[in-house]
């Protein structure tokens, strides 16, 4: 069986830049250490937005430009950076919450075998739900599963808030 981990948005501007919070920064060695053991394939997502991010429906409901492509905080947190340099991934750019083409990407991947996808990273809250509930739509048969050690919400309460609605959605945590 074929095995995929998601790396969602372990990005600098949500660990210690314009989102960033102690929780986040304290997920790095376990997200670390969960990248350098897995035994599979690796997806990193990238939070992606451009210079018009407050134009649009997210900078009006989040005023808080983050991520802008090309700059020090869309690029990964520099510990996550350097075990993934030692791994062969594929990075998926999303310019919202959840990926739709993430699920592509693993059917593709999977090439018809039997596998199962496992969700690490930020925010527990927006990104990692809204892609492990995606994943979940396109893949209902599917171990689908996130380690919530490995990841960290906007707040400690809703971090505690997505884990239970994964979990209500059959989400292995």
């Amino acid at each position: 069986m074929k095995k995929f981990l998601i790396v969602v948005d372990m990005q600098k501007d949500f660990v210690d830049g314009a989102l960033g919070t102690k929780e986040a920064a304290a997920i790095i060695p376990g997200v670390v250490k969960k990248i350098e053991s897995f035994d599979g394939e690796i997806f990193v997502t990238f939070d992606t937005h451009y210079d018009n991010y407050m134009d649009t429906m997210e900078g009006k409901n989040l005023p808080v430009a983050h991520c802008i492509k090309n700059t020090e905080g869309w690029e990964l947190d520099k510990a996550v950076a350097a075990a993934l340099e030692k791994r062969k991934y594929t990075a998926v750019e999303k310019n919202t919450f959840g990926s739709v083409d993430l699920p592509n990407l693993i059917k593709s991947a999977a090439k018809g075998e039997e596998f199962s996808v496992e969700l690490i990273g930020l925010c527990t809250d927006i990104c990692v739900v809204s892609n492990a509930l995606l994943i979940k739509a396109n893949f209902p048969e599917n171990e689908i599963s996130v380690d919530e050690k490995c990841c960290a919400g906007v707040s400690p309460e809703a971090h505690a808030a997505a884990i239970a609605t994964m979990k209500s959605c059959q989400i292995i945590i």
